[in-house]
């Protein structure tokens, strides 16, 4: 069985992954909140561990594999777009409204992460179907003297669990200079955190013992991840914003109510996104939907390919040149794998074994093309999630296979004319490829090619 390492937040370097139950893999992610469409940066985890769970699965089996994500259908976002619903006069109560525009975007959510290849999770579970669990586990930690109740308020008393701060290597005062807390009279601690919270008539609520209200965010997960994977799980993920506070609160309510358990044995977070270099913002106008890209004629499975290009733990750049390269790239490697029987190489599931190196993946399947091995590059598209069933509609027949042998045996003439310092060769080829509309792109792993519109392929026949 091949060897997985990856890097665990809590430990600070990678490990080497074993599972806590043979045969039975366990991961919890971290969803989205559904009051809205999914911005590019949303797309980033879901991806990321979309390639985890199909590599767990191929090392692991498929049915060894259980895969949660949660949809976050509790927020105050969510709350005010129905409310401005129901004052323009949509009928229905408000908790119906809500309902309505969480399946509405969780509508949207399905749509644009399965353009982007990605497998639906083994559970989806919303906060609204668990608030019962959650109630049960904030009872346990107030029982257990974890969370006090104030002003119809159940607090976390973070004092209450020596590890706090573990995860994210900071101490709780460290926490307290550097975070934005929340300033509460009735807090004992400014760094305690909300379980439940009162909830008004124009609000959405539950009952609990502490009176009609509604959870706070960082529960939500903690007690679907036990309902659904069990008081000890292997893998728990998410973005690294993520990290402080939502995982510290996580990890620290967790222990304190299943003292027994481990709650999660190694935690991954993938790096943020940004778009042409900077930061992606609304005042920046370069904000982006997952829908905005899809809208444009950006495909899905170029979008995943830019993502898979850097790995997740750096800061990936989203930018308009990345993208025309992979769909240039796919667009060859489709033609070439069109109606072959696929093959998983192993020199592809070595890298990703290596903490998720979908850099080092791709540029393995680089070399499968050019070694003409289009049956393993056909299994690592699949592996990858670039590749489904059959070759998308849109890959077409762009360049058909004698165009596509020539330039890559003209390319090699050209390496060995470099290589015989036959320098005047080496650049009529260059230059007639330039000539012809082929844009050649000199990289580390060898030379990458596209057609340009108005590709002339007499004059690129004329260069045999």
């Amino acid at each position: 069985m091949t060897e997985i390492r990856l890097y665990n937040t809590a430990a600070r370097e990678k490990q080497v992954f074993h599972p806590l139950t043979p045969g039975d893999v366990r991961i919890y992610v971290c969803g989205p909140t559904v009051y809205d469409r999914a911005h590019l940066g949303n797309a980033r985890p879901v991806i990321v561990f979309d390639l985890l769970y199909r590599l767990l699965r191929h090392v692991h089996g498929a049915e060894a594999v259980t895969y949660a994500r949660n949809f976050t259908d509790v927020d105050d976002r969510i709350n005010e777009t129905a409310q401005k619903r129901r004052a323009a006069g949509a009928p229905g109560t408000l908790e119906d409204l809500i309902r309505d525009r969480s399946d509405e975007t969780i509508g949207w959510y399905h749509d644009d992460m399965d353009a982007l290849g990605a497998l639906r999770p083994d559970h989806e579970p919303r906060a609204t179907e668990y608030i019962g669990a959650m109630v049960a586990m904030i009872a346990d930690l107030v029982d257990r003297g974890h969370a006090y109740v104030a002003e119809g308020h159940v607090l976390f008393a973070v004092e209450s669990y020596k590890d706090y701060g573990r995860l994210s290597g900071r101490t709780v005062e460290d926490m307290i200079a550097g975070a934005r807390v929340e300033v509460a009279p009735y807090k004992r601690n400014p760094m305690d955190f909300v379980l439940w919270k009162p909830s008004d008539d124009e609000l959405p609520g539950w009952d609990s013992p502490w009176g009609r209200g509604r959870p706070g965010w960082h529960i939500e997960c903690s007690a679907m991840s036990a309902e659904l994977l069990g008081q000890s799980f292997d893998i728990h993920g998410g973005g690294i914003d993520l990290a402080f506070p939502h995982h510290e609160n996580e990890i620290a309510q967790s222990c304190c109510a299943h003292p027994e358990g481990h709650f999660a044995q190694i935690w991954m977070h993938n790096e943020m996104l940004m778009v042409e270099g900077r930061k992606m913002s609304k005042s920046l106008g370069n904000f982006f939907t997952v829908r905005d890209l899809l809208d444009q004629g950006i495909r899905g499975e170029v979008i995943r390919y830019v993502f898979l290009s850097t790995h997740y733990r750096k800061p990936m750049d989203w930018t308009a040149e990345k993208a025309a390269e992979a769909e240039a790239v796919l667009r060859k490697w489709y033609e070439a794998v069109d109606g072959v029987a696929a093959e998983i190489p192993q020199e592809v599931v070595v890298p990703l074994a290596d903490d998720l190196n979908g850099h080092g993946a791709l540029t393995a399947m680089h070399a499968l093309y050019r070694d003409g091995r289009f049956a393993h590059l056909a299994g690592a598209m699949q592996l990858l999630g670039l590749l489904g069933a059959a070759v998308p509609d849109w890959a077409g027949t762009q360049v058909d296979l004698a165009v596509s042998d020539l330039i890559e045996t003209l390319l090699a003439e050209r390496a060995e004319a470099r290589k015989a310092r036959d320098f005047a060769r080496a650049d009529a080829l260059r230059d007639g490829f330039a000539a012809a509309g082929v844009v050649v792109k000199d990289t580390a792993g060898g030379a990458e090619w596209e057609l340009a519109p108005g590709f002339d392929r007499a004059a690129l026949e004329a260069l045999r």
